[in-house]
């Protein structure tokens, strides 16, 4: 049958073709972790795979964290556990740097035997709001910055995690280490393996930045007027970082809170909203004066922001994160080159206004952020919704007084979820019911274990 993700039989023959050395290929499924499943196939089945699909169980979108069935999800004896078909993504079929023997990967998205969307994949909910802004005339362009932390395989003697040392000579750094240009040297060989990686598989990747806090790091990536393709950049720049680092023995960690006493880690996603003729709706006319389309924008975002955090901040340890001064929000505002707030307006050229959403957390999904986003966008401008008092100086202390409850927590955030008509229209009512049935199951797995912590504070006291 024809591939309904557009993937064309071609596409492979060129690939092996060119790359003649390859032995093997990742087919890599994201579900709404984030989380790659899949398979690796042999060379020679990648012909089959871009002419019929590849059968892959339907419960694959239903596994939660620990990769276990959660059967609330309705994808798994609900359905026999049947399989259905995944489809290459075109622009995803790539060489992986330095594997030994030479393998190469290609994304996925899973639909049904007839050729319909399946629509617990997290990619079909972001094509969904594409094809809505298209219909309004809107092409959204975007990139994601992924920020992380390399650390070292081994726990000090307490069992905690600690940074990386320098892949280059073993030196150990606890500092900060911000924005040190001489600290970025030590970790050289590892980076200059994921910009060979990023070049091989055409991921638009640029600074790299020591950030705020010890073994902290960040990479950006370019614009792309295709917000799929900038949802696809992060997740493959993800996997790319977790090899490299690999193979240099330290661990890539994308955990958003790894040290209580230090920032945790952001996706923030820049977001602008150019027409189909290349105009960016949110471009200021009058020096001074913002378009009402970009404070329509903001206001729809920070009018769902509360019933949306369970996108962005998804896991028990994401909370973690929100802490005053650590760089994360900690309320739905919004303000003008003000890295305290939820929504920054970045300052610079009036053609590229953009809005840079910041309370993602790298431990989502990039596609269901994307969706969440385009979604609450789409609210405020077809509402006129008005985001209130821009907020200037520090956000963490000048916070106008808000309606509605942002949650507090993850349980507050996974009934808010639970409940939100809005969350369920922009995600779709399947990908909704999967997600939350997932987050539903690992609360409940995090609440009933007995940690570490809990014999530390009363095994002796109570």
């Amino acid at each position: 049958m024809t591939s309904p993700s557009g993937s064309t039989f071609d596409e492979a023959k060129e690939f092996l073709a060119l790359y003649p050395e390859i032995e093997a290929i990742d087919i890599v499924l994201v579900d709404c972790n984030g989380i790659g499943r899949g398979k690796i196939i042999r060379r020679h089945e990648l012909e089959s795979v871009y002419k019929s699909g590849r059968p892959m169980p339907t419960s694959i979108l239903g596994l939660d964290i620990c990769g276990e069935d959660v059967h609330e999800t309705g994808l798994t004896w609900d359905t026999g556990d049947g399989d259905m078909r995944a489809w290459p993504i075109p622009g995803t079929l790539v060489p992986l740097h330095g594997t030994t023997p030479p393998r190469g990967q290609v994304l996925m998205s899973m639909y049904h035997l007839d050729g319909q969307p399946m629509l617990s994949d997290p990619r079909h909910a972001l094509a969904r709001q594409l094809a809505d802004m298209s219909t309004r005339g809107l092409v959204p362009a975007g990139a994601f910055e992924l920020e992380f932390f390399l650390l070292s395989n081994k726990r000090d003697a307490d069992g905690r995690v600690r940074p990386a040392e320098a892949v280059l000579d073993g030196r150990v750094s606890g500092k900060t280490e911000v924005y040190s240009v001489d600290h970025l040297h030590g970790m050289e060989p590892l980076f200059s393996d994921i910009y060979a990686g990023a070049k091989a598989q055409a991921l638009p990747v640029e600074t790299v930045i020591s950030e705020y806090a010890p073994g902290q790091y960040e990479l950006t990536l370019n614009y792309r007027t295709d917000l799929m393709r900038a949802a696809d950049d992060l997740t493959m720049l993800k996997r790319l970082v977790r090899m490299q680092a690999r193979r240099h023995g330290v661990t890539a960690c994308f955990m958003a809170k790894p040290f209580e006493n230090y920032a945790g880690s952001g996706m923030h996603l820049h977001v602008s909203m150019p027409d189909k003729n290349g105009k960016n709706i949110f471009s200021e006319k009058t020096p001074g004066a913002y378009e009402p389309t970009l404070l329509n924008a903001m206001g729809g975002l920070l009018a769902t922001m509360p019933e949306s955090m369970l996108v962005f901040a998804p896991h028990a340890n994401s909370w973690r994160r929100f802490v005053s001064q650590s760089y994360a929000p900690m309320a739905p505002t919004w303000g003008v080159n003000n890295r305290s707030v939820a929504l920054r307006v970045p300052e610079g050229d009036v053609r590229a206004r953009r809005i840079e959403h910041r309370p993602a957390g790298v431990d989502t999904n990039p596609h269901m952020v994307a969706a969440t986003v385009l979604a609450g966008i789409a609210k405020g401008l077809d509402e006129k919704l008005d985001p209130g008092a821009e907020v200037t100086g520090n956000g963490y202390e000048n916070t106008p007084k808000l309606e509605g409850d942002t949650p507090a927590d993850w349980r507050s955030a996974i009934e808010a979820a639970k409940a939100s008509s809005f969350l369920k229209s922009a995600l779709g009512e399947e990908l909704h019911r999967t997600f939350t049935a997932i987050k539903q199951a690992e609360y409940l797995r995090v609440a009933r274990t007995v940690s570490e912590l809990d014999y530390h504070l009363y095994l002796h006291e109570v």
